[in-house]
């Protein structure tokens, strides 16, 4: 039922730009919002083609490409710009269809980082991986304003931890570039008494109605339950063994980003983030059992490998 939905590069993508002067709104929910630095100057740089990705049936697998000196797991390994282009083209050799692309730590604790300097890091490992290796390309951003300037790039799925929650300009830039969007639920503090699925199931729904009356086409979203992000272990847990409930609560397909998170730790033992590829596997094969239509994930190879194999059980060849 997902074949009509497709990945393209967004039209518009000037008027993504030029969203951003217009008179601002409140947030959706200011109590999970946080002040935006302002928008970075323009820079002259031509759009590049994107690439269309159509929905097959089979589980699309998003590849991280950490352009951060701190993120949880490999932070600094790819802040060299050099570096993290040639990680993009080997996670695409790998078998990624998506790749994602972030210059901002979302782990708890994480400084933060002023638009100017996401843009910095990010803008010339989109414009090298779109040109390059001919994947979808989406950035992993919370602001307008980066965001904006990725599309401009290249990229062509915005990819926000905060559902459209955080930054009030950033529904208006996605539907006037017309690019696929990921809207993931998050929340401020772990709270172990709180219904997750209920408490999800109401946030994304404040997101579609951002995404929606901003003008963004439903079937250009896709939501996250937003494993690790505000929850304790047994309600990430949950969320991942509730994948089907979530895809059927909205008819939208089903991102899922367990990989090498502090859940699978906890479950493993394993304290070292790198050393929790076996677990993250576990969790990414059930998901696309059950419901998950992209997996997002820091170890391509061995993730292409295993839907390889389930894909063969399945009986729909390797």
């Amino acid at each position: 039922m997902f074949d009509k939905y497709m990945f393209a590069l967004g039209r518009g993508v000037r008027s993504a730009i030029n969203a951003l002067d217009e008179p601002k709104t409140e947030p959706a929910d200011p109590a999970h919002a946080r002040d935006v630095t302002p928008r970075a100057p323009a820079l002259d740089a031509p759009a590049l083609p994107g690439i269309a990705l159509k929905w097959t049936g089979a589980v699309q697998i998003m590849g991280v490409v950490n352009v951060t000196p701190d993120s949880f797991s490999d932070g600094g390994l790819y802040l060299d710009q050099e570096r993290a282009i040639a990680h993009g083209r080997k996670l695409a050799a790998e078998g990624a269809h998506i790749l994602d692309i972030g210059g901002e730590s979302t782990r708890p604790g994480a400084a933060a980082v002023s638009a100017e300097d996401e843009i910095a890091r990010v803008l010339p490992v989109v414009r090298a991986l779109c040109a390059s290796t001919r994947l979808p390309v989406s950035i992993d951003t919370m602001k307008a304003a980066v965001a904006a300037r990725a599309i401009e790039a290249g990229a062509t799925i915005v990819n926000d931890v905060w559902g459209f929650q955080f930054d009030a300009d950033m529904a208006r830039v996605v539907a006037d570039a017309r690019v696929h969007c990921v809207l993931m639920h998050n929340r401020a503090n772990e709270d172990s008494s709180t219904d997750i699925f209920a408490d999800a199931c109401v946030f994304l729904r404040r997101s579609l109605d951002i995404a929606l009356a901003a003008g963004v086409a439903r079937d250009k979203i896709i939501i996250d339950p937003g494993i690790g992000f505000g929850r304790t272990h047994a309600q990430s847990f949950e969320q991942i063994r509730r994948l089907a409930d979530l895809r059927a609560a909205f008819d939208l397909p089903v991102l899922l980003g367990a990989s090498r998170k502090r859940c699978i730790g906890a479950a493993t033992g394993q304290d070292v983030a790198a050393e929790r590829v076996a677990g993250s596997l576990a969790a990414h094969v059930w998901g696309a059992m059950h419901g998950a239509d992209i997996i997002r994930v820091h170890d391509v190879a061995a993730h292409a490998q295993a839907l390889a194999v389930l894909s063969a059980i399945e009986g729909r060849g390797p």
